[in-house]
């Protein structure tokens, strides 16, 4: 396994980390933290389909008035009530709306810190069976020692096997990888 190196922070990610930061305090506080975690997942979802919620939230064209009143709706119609539909209206109105997704991911990350569980990145050629989810799944538990949350992404450019990303560490066991290899050794024997 590759030990990563230390990267430098974004100032996106600076900004999305003390925001996360400050709502996880503020949810665990209000013993809220699974609520707020289900309806901030139920925002990205939102974000993740809709093309029109996207530029809304990465477009410097809109002002922070249009910004909340479409986000207030939005939080209203999905039904995402208390502290996340605050915390969201409040990213709008501070014109940050653009770090909202790397908000979501710190806070599902502390959420994940907090309850013991590692979260792992596994990317395969094509969607894994049931049987195979779990195998991955226990796996991952044994070398993290602890539970896992697998995010599942598809890739068919690498061919077939997989790559895992867990903390600082990646397995590349690719099929792709594996033949760029051989046809490496195969330039420095030829």
């Amino acid at each position: 396994m590759a030990e990563g190196g230390s990267q430098e922070q974004s100032p996106v990610s600076g900004v999305a980390e003390r925001y996360a930061t400050a709502l996880f305090e503020l949810a665990s506080e209000a013993k809220t933290v699974d609520a707020v975690a289900k309806d901030l997942d139920g925002f990205a979802a939102m974000i993740a389909e809709s093309d029109d919620l996207k530029r809304l939230i990465g477009s410097p064209a809109f002002s922070a008035q249009d910004q909340v009143s479409a986000i207030t709706a939005l939080t209203a119609k999905a039904g995402i009530t208390g502290l996340a539909a605050n915390f969201i209206g409040f990213v709008a109105s501070k014109r940050r709306l653009f770090a909202l997704p790397g908000m979501i991911r710190a806070f599902r990350a502390k959420v994940a810190e907090a309850k013991g569980v590692v979260s792992a990145e596994v990317t395969l050629a094509e969607e894994p069976s049931a049987a195979q989810l779990k195998d991955i799944t226990a796996a991952l538990r044994e070398v993290a020692g602890k539970d896992v949350d697998v995010s599942l992404k598809v890739d068919p450019a690498i061919i077939g096997g997989l790559v895992v990303k867990m903390g600082s560490r990646m397995v590349d066991a690719s099929l792709k990888t594996k033949l760029n290899s051989i046809r490496l050794a195969m330039k420095e024997v030829g």
